[in-house]
């Protein structure tokens, strides 16, 4: 993550979220976007430190569990993705997102 500009061929939405971020550092919404643009790119190890930039921003925002427990299954961390996984279940179910909490429970499990 040393550096955010967008990658050759990484599109404009990327350039859009990071122009979004300028104006407000700390939104969970373009944090957790430029991760996904990144995952999407096949940018899994970049896509990690913008999911966690987005869980330190908003601890409750249940999808970038999920999301970041797929980069790290892609980049072969099945134990970390578990990990992960059972911190987004705490926090879905603390929020009350009985959506997330399904669809991580299920991941979970296929995981494990």
């Amino acid at each position: 993550m040393n550096d955010p500009r967008p990658a050759a061929g990484m599109g404009d939405r990327l350039a859009r979220l990071l122009e979004m971020l300028e104006r407000e550092p700390g939104d969970a919404f373009c944090l957790y976007g430029i991760a996904q643009e990144h995952a999407r790119a096949g940018r899994h190890a970049e896509a990690l430190g913008w999911y966690d930039r987005a869980l330190a921003s908003d601890p409750a925002y249940c999808y970038a569990y999920f999301h970041k427990a797929r980069s790290l299954e892609e980049l072969d961390r099945a134990e970390d993705a578990c990990a992960t996984l059972r911190t987004g279940i705490d926090a879905a179910r603390r929020a009350g997102d009985s959506h997330a909490l399904g669809e991580m429970r299920g991941y979970l499990d296929q995981l494990e």
